[in-house]
Order: structure tokens, then C-alpha cells, then sequence
């Protein structure tokens, strides 16, 4: 089932981390959802964001129901600022929620807080390392600034079916057991991505389009790479912290898949043109 000759071919990108919580998990499911809604690729999206993990009153800072959120873009202004005016849009505004920096070590820093408390409109006050910003419910503590990490993004499984059903519920299986899985994220509606693109187009200005090698209906006029009576083919995608973590959300995400009436797993490589990470499927099968 799993092309051992296939490689799939990530890239570097800067990443923050966020934990965010609430008081109880209808906010908190809230705030997750402003925060990540409409962050699914940097083909068109400010930033690729997810929740990485789902985090009991135990392990939050204020002891509250909560969840850690990762955002991903090529570079850290790009992925600091994307992540600030969610923040602004997505938490400023939704009752109960706290937002803190989740990557306090790293000395890689951006503006959060010193970025959004003018909203404040000369009312807000620094306390320590936060910035609090006055609201109709009270009050609203900001961290000054948060940290940047260098991560791994893009790396990717094609997931080849005889149905949509058969692949659809395949791939599901494997995005579902990235579920919790610390320092990953599967940016993409439910974990699963049905519009694949390579790098490029026909089309000036275009960055991505259509994987067409992929496409079931394309089959007879372009040279495909899909497996014979391929009907449907998916693709999850996996961002991680760094390659360690995408390595082993792949691995795990094959293995979820075993045992499925599955065609292929297989992954695109477009000869480098996506990024430096190359990862070899045989190895994840060791």
C-alpha cells in the first residue's frame, strides 16, 4: 500500500505558539475556532494554523480549560503578524478567553501585546510582562510580546482510493490519530485536504495550482501519477515543530491507515522547488 519509492518534500517555516483559555469549553471552542478559522494554506491564507493540543485546568496557566495553538508562515514577520491581528479579532473580542505565550524560552521574539494595546486608546497599563487592555467585561492581559520558533511545514501524504468513500474515510483515520499529537497541526478542514497543488501554474502571477497528476478526471490527458482505478485521492498535510515531529506524525498517520482497502500512499516531490525537506516514506516504514 505505501510507495516506499516516494518522497515528500517539505520546507522550513517560522511558527508561534499560543495557549489559549476560557471558562468553560463552549468559549473555549469559541476562541479556538476565530482563532484558526480561515488558516488552512499560505497559498491564500495570512498564516496555516491549528490546535495541537487540547489541555485540561491542570496544565494551563490560569487553571482553566484551554488549548494549544500553532500558527505557520514562511517567515517570523509574516507569521507574527498574522498571528497578532487574530489575536486582536479572534480573542480581544471573545468573552472569557486569555491568551499567553506559549514559547516563553525562545529568544526569538514578536510583538503581541506592544502591538495590539493601543486598542486601549491611552487606558491600558503594563503589568510586568503583559500589557492590559481595558474591555466591556473588564479587563484583558496581554503578553508584551510572544516567541517565534523555526519549524517544518507542508509535509504531505497522498492518499490514492477505487472510491472517494474508501479514501475519504482512510485519510480521516489518519488525521484523526494526529489528534493531541504534541507540536503538530493538520491546517487544512477536518485534516484533510482535497485540493491539491503543486508549485507554480500556467498562469502568471499564480504561486500554486491544481496538482493535475492527482486528479482522478485528468487521468487520460495528462501523465498521472495516480495508481489504475484510482477514483478519489486526498492529501494530509502536516506541520510540526521541526522534522522529528512531522517524521513521526507521518509515521503514525501511515500506520493509522493500515489495514484499509486502500490503492496507494504515496507523496508529490517537486524536485525542490517546494522546499529543502525531503522525507523519504521507506523511512517512516522503519
Amino acid at each position: 500500500m505505501v510507495d516506499a519509492n516516494a518522497h515528500c518534500e517539505a520546507f522550513a517555516a517560522s511558527y508561534v505558539r499560543l495557549v489559549v483559555t476560557a471558562a468553560d469549553e463552549h468559549w473555549l471552542a469559541a476562541a479556538c475556532d476565530a482563532l484558526c478559522g480561515y488558516g488552512a494554506s499560505v497559498i491564500g491564507c495570512d498564516a496555516e494554523v491549528g490546535v495541537d493540543q487540547r489541555l485540561d485546568a491542570t496544565a494551563t496557566p490560569d487553571g482553566r480549560p484551554g488549548a494549544s495553538i500553532l500558527a505557520f508562515h514562511f517567515t517570523k514577520e509574516k507569521v507574527a503578524r498574522a498571528a497578532a491581528n487574530r489575536v486582536g479579532q479572534g480573542l480581544l473580542t471573545c468573552p472569557t478567553a486569555a491568551v499567553f505565550d506559549g514559547l516563553p524560552e525562545s529568544t526569538d521574539r514578536a510583538p503581541l501585546g506592544d502591538y495590539l494595546r493601543y486598542f486601549g486608546d491611552g487606558h491600558q497599563r503594563r503589568e510586568g510582562s503583559d500589557w492590559v487592555v481595558p474591555v466591556m467585561e473588564g479587563e484583558v492581559a496581554l503578553p508584551a510580546t510572544m516567541g517565534v520558533g523555526r519549524g517544518v511545514a507542508g509535509g504531505a501524504l497522498v492518499v490514492c482510493g477505487r472510491d472517494q468513500a474508501t479514501a475519504l474515510a482512510a485519510t480521516r483515520r489518519a488525521a484523526d490519530s494526529l489528534h493531541d499529537m504534541p507540536g503538530v497541526i493538520t491546517p487544512f478542514p477536518g485534516g484533510v485536504c482535497r485540493s491539491g497543488s503543486k508549485v507554480g501554474s500556467r498562469y502568471r502571477g499564480l504561486v500554486a495550482s491544481t496538482n493535475e497528476a492527482y486528479c482522478p478526471t485528468l487521468r487520460d490527458a495528462v501523465e498521472s501519477e495516480l495508481p489504475k482505478g484510482t477514483g478519489a485521492a486526498y492529501e494530509l498535510v502536516i506541520n510540526g515543530v521541526d522534522e522529528p515531529a512531522v517524521r513521526a506524525a507521518l509515521a503514525r498517520a501511515i500506520e493509522a491507515m493500515a489495514g484499509a482497502p486502500l490503492l496507494a500512499v504515496t507523496a508529490s516531490d517537486y524536485g525542490g522547488r517546494l522546499g529543502a525537506v525531503r522525507i523519504s516514506l521507506s523511512d517512516l516504514l522503519k
